[in-house]
């Protein structure tokens, strides 16, 4: 197994103790734990990527994991935020919608013409605004359990605007992917 592929099984297995770290409160720095954890899972998002393509260690292992890894952390990290009372809902579930159309979206293609449905630039803007907004999410909301208090209209304020910018974006990447693809849709074929 390579090192890109070695880095994404190691997001992967992170998951689980980001969860932990953010669910269990045990200790009043759990959630900065579970905030390094997260940092460190995103870093190795972007570690693989540019491992696998300056080394031409990309495979189709490294295909499937790597955005399934990605979502994964993603998505335990949204669900986790819902389960504490820290974002709506509704933002959580258009960003879920958005995966599930465009994964079905890519077995649609694939299967059509082999052609592979790479991340566009609006893809990889929204994964990274999503991780740049669930950390900083982790930090007001760590620091505030640690001592440092923040106003409780402040931390709801903040984590609401980050979650719908995130929402949007992925909507907007999730438009640009039904765009580029229409064809392969098309409700006439």
């Amino acid at each position: 197994m390579n090192l890109p592929n070695k880095l994404t099984l190691l997001r992967v297995f992170m998951i689980p103790a980001f969860v932990l770290f953010a669910l269990w409160h045990f200790w009043e720095y759990n959630l900065l734990i579970a905030l390094l954890i997260f940092a460190l899972a995103s870093l190795t998002d972007m570690l693989d990527g540019k491992i696998a393509r300056s080394r031409h260690l990309i495979t189709n292992f490294g295909k499937f994991l790597d955005p399934l890894a990605d979502k994964a952390l993603v998505m335990a990290a949204l669900l986790v935020f819902v389960e504490l009372g820290w974002v709506g809902s509704v933002p959580v579930m258009i960003i879920l919608f958005r995966e599930f159309m465009v994964s079905a979206l890519r077995l649609v293609v694939k299967s059509g013409d082999g052609i592979v449905v790479a991340a566009g630039w609006f893809g990889k803007l929204k994964t990274a605004f999503s991780m740049i907004a669930i950390c900083l999410i982790l930090f007001t909301h760590g620091i505030d359990m640690a001592g440092l208090e923040i106003s409780g209209d402040v931390l709801a304020i903040s984590d609401a605007v980050l979650i719908w910018i995130s929402a949007a974006l992925t909507a907007g990447s999730g438009i640009q992917y039904l765009w580029a693809y229409r064809k392969a849709i098309d409700p006439n074929e």
